[in-house]
């Protein structure tokens, strides 16, 4: 399913791009790249969690933001966040609010990562190549979620969840 060929830029600690790499050479050696995670509401309050499909890489058939990514060489953050919430949810040209950057750490797979938000009340289609299921949360479930089973999410959304409560709510 993964084109393990796929570039990535490689940053430094500054997140400026000092060179390539293949995905399969980014995560085996844990090189700094990038990548997006979109946090996608509905005009109830309630955000969209994904559960990725058993096919993927990493994290497979875990639970996780909205729409997620990498940045693909030469490309930007803000085309990156577009490109995947609509190869994901069908949600094309959107107005996406930067929300945070997160630095490259273990907790976010060694990628710099842009957070955006959404808020829509239109249809999602999901990419059933990526996403397994989805579905509909309240800050409050979300919160019970993490405090009872955390090991069913993505270490990504736990702390992109955990930096979005301090910041937003």
């Amino acid at each position: 399913m993964h084109n393990y060929t796929e570039l990535f830029d490689i940053v430094n600690d500054s997140d400026q791009v000092i060179g390539y790499a293949t995905r399969q050479q980014a995560h085996k050696y844990c090189l700094y790249h990038r990548s997006v995670h979109i946090l996608v509401f509905n005009t109830k309050k309630q955000l969209f969690l994904q559960k990725r499909a058993l096919t993927k890489d990493t994290a497979a058939g875990l639970w996780d933001t909205s729409a997620a990514g990498h940045v693909d060489k030469g490309e930007v953050y803000d085309i990156a966040a577009q490109r995947e919430l609509c190869e994901e949810l069908g949600l094309c040209n959107q107005q996406l609010t930067p929300l945070f950057k997160l630095s490259a750490s273990p907790y976010t797979g060694y990628e710099f990562t842009w957070v955006y938000k959404l808020e829509t009340d239109q249809e999602l289609v999901l990419n059933t190549t990526e996403i397994e299921t989805g579905a509909w949360f309240t800050p409050d479930e979300i919160n019970s979620w993490l405090n009872l089973t955390p090991e069913t999410l993505t270490p990504s959304i736990r702390f992109i969840w955990q930096k979005y409560q301090q910041c937003y709510c």
